[in-house]
């Protein structure tokens, strides 16, 4: 496949960009300074911001499947959708967070849990997303991580579920980067969460 990465020099973007890599995808990382990134064999770095969403489709034209993790307060859902359309995107998904999924006992993650004001703006500005994503024509996918979402090791053993936060034994709800970036990769390959939201964790 070829794959375009928005936010691809990001914690989670890079290392969505090195597990396509690995798995034989061709692929283009765009980001406001591409030149972060470590040149390697089917890797193409290219400048993109989601705030020019005329110079974004450029860039997206092509591509199989278009992979977006980029904050949701950085873009405004109108530009990120003018790209796409543009660009005649036929597969999108968008890395999402654990802030807005409902929690076990009730509610949304970031309603109960003591959480700073700015992932609470993030994590309503992901309802939104989600909400203009159904209602688009796009073939979608979001796909979001644990509450503690780190830096960590590949182990590939993790768990998927729905619209609802998975917690452990322990009540802890976390996924690492690396992980999450399987998780993601596996569902480009082989989807099964089309026109909808799922989340992993471990």
């Amino acid at each position: 496949m070829r794959v375009a990465v928005i936010g691809g020099t990001g914690n989670v973007g890079s290392q969505v960009v090195t597990e396509l890599l690995k798995r034989g995808h061709d692929v283009t990382a765009l980001s406001r300074n591409p030149e972060h990134l470590a040149a390697r064999p089917r890797l193409r770095q290219a400048k993109g911001d989601v705030g020019d969403p005329a110079t974004l489709a450029k860039e997206l034209v092509g591509h199989d499947v278009v992979v977006s993790s980029v904050r949701f307060v950085d873009f405004a859902p109108d530009d990120m959708l003018a790209a796409l359309r543009t660009a005649k995107v036929r597969r999108y998904v968008s890395v999402g967070g654990a802030g807005s999924l409902r929690h076990p006992e009730g509610g949304l993650v970031y309603e109960r849990r003591n959480m700073p004001e700015p992932v609470h703006i993030n994590s309503r500005m992901g309802g939104v997303w989600l909400e203009r994503l159904r209602e688009s024509e796009l073939d979608w996918t979001m796909l979001c991580p644990g509450i503690r979402f780190f830096e960590g090791e590949k182990t590939g053993k993790f768990r998927l579920g729905g619209d609802e936060a998975i917690f452990a034994e322990d009540g802890t709800s976390s996924i690492s980067y690396q992980d999450f970036a399987v998780a993601l990769v596996d569902e480009l390959e082989q989807p099964r969460h089309r026109f909808t939201r799922f989340t992993v964790a471990y």
